[in-house]
């Protein structure tokens, strides 16, 4: 049975404006009530590009609060609440259904991974105990393991796993997992290199860094394909592409930090093992966002 669509379009995986003192809560409310000004169809909050791998439960807690308040009624508001400890996971789903959340973001387990079946069963053990969507986030290049597409299809029936967010690069693995879940979970792309191709496939949006910077223009890519101009959302696709590769030119987020830190929005400030970016990449980064027309 096809479960209701969460989103359609562009949810930016937001950054957590961070200084040495923790979260600086005043420029977190700008970028998010930028992102609800431009039009932005959802809001990731404390996924991998928010840093919710290095927050303290207790600031993972009060940002999640805090933009749950901030945005409440403006946008759809989804909450990272995956983790290796699916105890610990299974408490802050929980947390994030009771203060609002339109949906949960569910990483797979990264250092001490799973197998296909423990997978399900986290997943499963996870998504019973949560009363909002759960979409199920595969980026295996950070977590050590794939989801497989036999394993989406073993979970698709849930009521409360409603889609994927797949970064796992291989567009091979996207279209077998299609064939495999059909309508039963809705796909989001994980990459903006790929957001395109997902589309094409059948995909709803995308979950994106590259909005942190270009809501509108991320946006308009997937609105271009929604209004059925294939060749022009490739074109923007492929406008875009080198703006991309420069916000993944490092780990994510540190090339986002450093372009939004450009744009006024935060301090250019990672808690380690982040460092900032490095001096040649950042001025290739800010050069491409000169060229777009952003003023930094």
């Amino acid at each position: 049975m096809k479960k209701p669509t969460l989103f359609t379009g562009v949810a930016t995986a937001l950054i957590t404006p961070l200084t040495k003192d923790g979260v600086d809560f005043d420029r977190l409310g700008k970028v998010i009530d930028w992102q609800i000004e431009k039009g932005i169809n959802a809001l990731v909050i404390c996924g991998t590009t928010g840093e919710g791998s290095t927050l303290s439960d207790a600031e993972h807690r009060a940002v999640l609060d805090y933009a749950a308040k901030r945005a409440a009624g403006k946008t759809c508001l989804i909450a990272g609440t995956g983790s290796n400890d699916t105890a610990y996971a299974i408490d802050l789903t929980k947390y994030a259904c009771d203060i609002g959340y339109d949906g949960m973001l569910l990483v797979t387990p990264y250092y001490n991974k799973a197998t296909q079946n423990g997978l399900v069963k986290t997943f499963t053990a996870i998504a019973d105990e949560s009363t909002k969507p759960c979409i199920l986030y595969n980026v295996p290049s950070r977590t050590g393991v794939n989801i497989e597409p036999e394993t989406y299809g073993a979970l698709a029936d849930h009521p409360m796993i409603t889609s994927i967010k797949e970064a796992n690069g291989n567009l091979s693995k996207i279209v077998e997992t299609v064939k495999i879940v059909g309508d039963r979970l809705d796909i989001y792309s994980g990459n903006d290199d790929q957001i395109v191709p997902i589309l094409a496939m059948g995909g709803k949006g995308v979950i994106s860094v590259l909005s942190n910077v270009l809501p509108t223009e991320t946006m308009e890519m997937c609105n271009t394909f929604f209004r059925g101009d294939l060749k022009g959302a490739m074109a923007q696709q492929c406008r875009y592409l080198p703006l991309i590769n420069a916000l993944f030119s490092e780990v994510n987020p540190i090339p986002v930090k450093a372009a939004m830190a450009a744009l006024g929005y935060c301090e250019d400030y990672l808690r380690l093992p982040l460092t900032p970016m490095e001096p040649a990449h950042k001025e290739k980064l800010l050069a491409l966002m000169r060229a777009e027309g952003l003023k930094v």
